[in-house]
């Protein structure tokens, strides 16, 4: 049976919110009511009704949300089940792989060094990673299904590497023979960095950087480059310097096993049947222990209270209970568009000039609202993951919104295909008092 019938679940989602601690308490940060900063109460339901539909209709088990406005939480709500084959119930205190809403902690962790220094947005990737001298780009296939490669024309910066612009594959699809290459070397799972520095060396990449826009696991060399710079493995770093200055006590690369009975179970979207199934993969992860490469564009686990502290402290400006990161002018660099003219010519490009988005330092940027054919704020920047979380930070209207589920593919269920969109059209219609 795909879902339970919907009283059950209206009384499962009931009880959790009866049950659950406070939502001070969780946070860290204040309460507010929705008339206190600028919403209206009223209109706000309908993101609560929408959610319920969707777990009702079984296109996911249970679903976590957090809204807070100026600092303050103005809903916090849970959906649903952790666990649908268990019956076990969501609570607020779940625990979510967060897959690629890892690539913003990197991020964070990229401008801090830079901050401090490190490296520079012109830097050639070389200076860090000499391995990648040898590295090559995709050609052609020859009559024998061999790759054709030719050398670089020069190496990829680190502003390529921050916009998904350097030119590598990723590997999790194998529709063409780049991604293919990187699947098959499964570089995430090596043994530490250097052993997938080494695996990644050896790998083409799909263009001559510079060209276009194309998801990458640039991020993940990112983690490798602040162990570089750090001296510390990418797990410590995040530790140190973000996760217990933020107090974000339930992030991190695996799940501990005094915390398992917290931990989501995943599901898959199978359009075959259009139900939820096991899931399987690449990007099935182990996170019962520590991995041997800390992946920093896909590994973390974490919670939506954690979440929210961190993208709290962005909205801040970089601080967030008196601890500072960033400083505020480091945060507007990393959320602004970096990627060239030439690739937002393109028309076809995901964040061409026609689409109204930019990209950040591994977030997308609104640069225009009305191109983009959104509610949200222009400077809006956001990311979500592969199993549904997803987040944005909206500096002109000092909104945060925090959402997590564990359904992977759920962007092609037909009845989710706008789910991100449709969202924010809810928030935003509720949102009366709009402006700082």
């Amino acid at each position: 049976m795909r879902c339970l019938p919907n009283v059950l679940r209206a009384l499962l989602t009931l009880s959790v919110v009866l049950g659950a601690p406070s939502i001070g308490a969780q946070t860290g940060l204040p309460r507010a009511t929705a008339a206190q900063v600028g919403f209206s109460a009223e209109r706000l339901t309908r993101l609560d009704q929408y959610m319920k539909r969707q777990v009702a209709g079984g296109h996911m088990p249970g679903a976590v949300t957090i809204l807070a406005r100026h600092g303050k939480v103005v809903s916090f709500n849970v959906y649903g089940e952790a666990d649908a084959d268990q019956h076990r119930p969501m609570t607020r205190d779940a625990i979510f792989r967060i897959y690629s809403e890892t690539k913003v902690v990197t991020a964070v962790a990229m401008m801090m060094l830079f901050e401090e220094g490190k490296w520079q947005f012109d830097d050639p990737i070389t200076r860090f990673i000499p391995e990648f001298r040898s590295l090559r780009a995709f050609k052609g296939v020859n009559e024998d299904g061999s790759l054709q490669l030719e050398d670089l024309s020069r190496a990829p910066t680190m502003r390529e590497l921050v916009t998904h612009s350097a030119g590598f594959g990723y590997g999790l699809r194998e529709d063409n023979p780049v991604d293919k290459a990187y699947s098959q070397s499964n570089f995430m799972h090596s043994p530490n960095s250097t052993a997938a520095i080494q695996q990644i060396a050896k790998l083409p990449l799909a263009s001559q950087p510079g060209l276009r826009w194309r998801y990458s696991a640039a991020v993940d060399v990112q983690g490798y480059i602040i162990e570089r710079i750090s001296g510390l493995s990418l797990a410590d770093f995040m530790r140190t310097r973000i996760f217990e200055p933020l107090k974000m006590t339930d992030t991190g690369f695996y799940v501990p096993a005094s915390k398992k009975n917290r931990f989501v179970a995943m599901k898959q979207y199978d359009p075959a049947s259009n139900s939820l199934i096991a899931p399987s993969g690449v990007l099935v992860f182990d996170f019962s222990q520590p991995p041997g490469t800390d992946s920093g564009g896909a590994g973390l686990v974490s919670t939506a209270s954690d979440y929210l502290r961190f993208a709290q402290m962005l909205a801040n400006g970089g601080e967030l209970d008196g601890v500072r990161l960033l400083a505020p002018g480091t945060v507007r660099l990393l959320a602004s568009n970096h990627l060239t003219e030439e690739i937002r010519a393109k028309p076809h490009g995901e964040f061409s000039a026609t689409t109204g988005i930019g990209y950040g330092v591994n977030v997308s940027v609104v640069l225009d609202p009305t191109k983009a054919g959104t509610l949200q704020g222009e400077g809006t920047y956001s990311w979500g993951g592969a199993a549904g979380t997803w987040f944005w930070v909206d500096p002109k209207n000092d909104v945060v919104l925090v959402g997590m589920m564990q359904v992977l593919d759920r962007w092609i269920d037909p009845q989710l295909q706008d789910f991100d969109k449709d969202v924010s059209s809810l928030v935003y219609g509720a949102l009366v008092q709009p402006g700082k």
